[in-house]
């Protein structure tokens, strides 16, 4: 399968912090795939360079080109969307729609009037009249109308409530992926993307230290519900984490240890990607 992106080494230092310290990952072709990481990890960061914004140390190849030489012509084929509430209120939509056309060779004007056609948008209405629902509608609708080989999203649902961030993703995912197209998001809101992706990448501290596809992540971790006359031989198997609950329970979380023998010492379940980020990612804040 070709990678889309292969990272080797990254390395960007602001003044005494490395924001990317010895990055490396790979993303391959046709995937959808979360940067999670806490706050001042550096995602952001990883996607400046991958979109050429950034000078930084290593080698890094995005369709086969370097950012920092080639960016003109790789974004021909990269489409960015911050969080929705850059648009500017003045804007009007058939004015929102001219811009991404003047500045996308692949925007198709068709494809952007065939969408909101389906929703409440008209041409001359400015973002300042419009519901934070409209807003996500035209936010869709003009990157559903890029055919871009990357669709790159940093945080595009902050803000926005759930039933909104709910919406963006789920339109996302059923009018505009397919296997031709590559989507990279970063967040550090797991539950909201859990459901569409197919990898998943932890950042903390400018390394990656998870890099897999979900099918992995549900191999290779797993929580156990253990009784409590069994916490001393569930802890000799050197669990990753572990949390009490009521009644003397206690739920472990084991990395690579074999499901069978896991069984033994209680009730056997995948973690969901929040606790294993919270797992991961003990000890960021202290």
């Amino acid at each position: 399968m070709n990678a889309v992106v292969t990272a080797q080494g990254l390395v960007k230092a602001y003044k005494n912090k490395r924001a990317l310290d010895g990055a490396s990952f790979q993303i391959p072709a046709g995937r959808i795939v979360g940067l999670i990481g806490p706050n001042g990890a550096g995602k952001t960061t990883a996607l400046k360079a991958i979109l050429g914004l950034i000078p930084f140390e290593g080698d890094l190849k995005v369709l086969g080109r370097d950012p920092r030489t080639q960016r003109d012509e790789l974004m021909n084929d990269v489409c960015f969307i911050a969080d929705v509430a850059v648009l500017p209120r003045w804007i009007r939509v058939r004015e929102a729609a001219d811009f991404v056309e003047g500045v996308h060779p692949r925007f198709s004007r068709e494809r952007f009037e065939r969408f909101i056609a389906n929703t409440q948008l008209r041409p001359e209405m400015k973002v300042k009249e419009m519901s934070k629902g409209m807003i996500v509608q035209l936010h869709l609708a003009l990157v559903m109308a890029i055919d871009a080989r990357l669709l790159v999203l940093d945080e595009p649902t902050l803000g926005l409530d759930i039933l909104y961030r709910k919406q963006f993703y789920q339109r996302l995912l059923e009018d505009y992926f397919d296997e031709e197209k590559t989507i990279l998001i970063t967040t550090h809101q797991v539950e909201e993307v859990e459901h569409i992706l197919t990898d998943v990448m932890f950042i903390r501290d400018g390394k990656v230290v998870l890099d897999a596809p979900m099918e992995a992540v549900g191999e290779r971790y797993v929580e156990v519900l253990v009784d409590g006359h069994k916490l001393e031989a569930a802890r000799a198997l050197k669990p990753i984490d572990e949390r009490a609950l009521a009644f003397g329970k206690t739920v472990m979380l084991f990395d690579g240890v074999p499901q069978q023998q896991l069984r033994e010492l209680g009730e056997t379940r995948i973690p969901g990607l929040a606790d294993l980020f919270v797992a991961t990612m003990k000890g960021t804040y202290a």
